[in-house]
């Protein structure tokens, strides 16, 4: 299952992030950044503890913590 995020550039919701990887931020909790393949804008979107690990173990994301 892909990470999705919004986009604010073009308002849409549910867009696919390309390159994803996750970081975790100073409070500990999880967001996933990367690009919009359509405008090449930067997406970010906050996930669960577990939807990060599963992602960074199936090989769909990176890790940067």
């Amino acid at each position: 299952m892909p990470l999705t995020a919004y986009n604010v550039k073009t308002k849409e919701k549910g867009v696919v992030i390309q390159n994803p990887v996750i970081h975790q931020t100073k409070k500990g909790g999880y967001m996933a950044k990367g690009t919009c393949e359509k405008s090449g804008a930067t997406l970010c979107a906050m996930v669960s503890k577990d939807k990060a690990l599963t992602a960074i173990e199936s090989g769909e994301a990176e890790k940067d913590f």
